[in-house]
């Protein structure tokens, strides 16, 4: 059975858009990046980057999120969850709305 590396690897849900954004704006070093920027010195096509501005991708594989976060000058965990914390979260709000 082949292993398939990129969809095995670990996935990091954007906790918000408008805080990307916002981060975006300034980062850790007090300058502003844009999309194109970003996705250039993280070394993704800058579509991606669009994606999760826009909401249409909340994941990235863990290392786009460390590239990301280290880029924007803050912790990866600021911007990023696990994808696997997010979704057990997830299943345990439905549990407890039910009840």
């Amino acid at each position: 059975m082949a292993v398939d590396v990129i969809a095995d690897a670990p996935k990091y849900r954007l906790v918000s858009a408008d805080l990307l954004r916002t981060l975006m704006r300034r980062t850790g070093i007090g300058s502003a990046v844009t999309g194109r920027q970003l996705a250039r010195d993280v070394g993704v096509a800058h579509g991606i980057i669009g994606e999760l501005l826009t909401g249409a991708r909340e994941t990235v594989p863990a290392t786009t999120a460390e590239a990301i976060a280290q880029r924007i000058g803050v912790d990866l965990l600021v911007l990023f969850i696990p994808s696997q914390r997010a979704d057990s979260s997830r299943a345990h709000l439905r549990l407890t709305d039910t009840a």
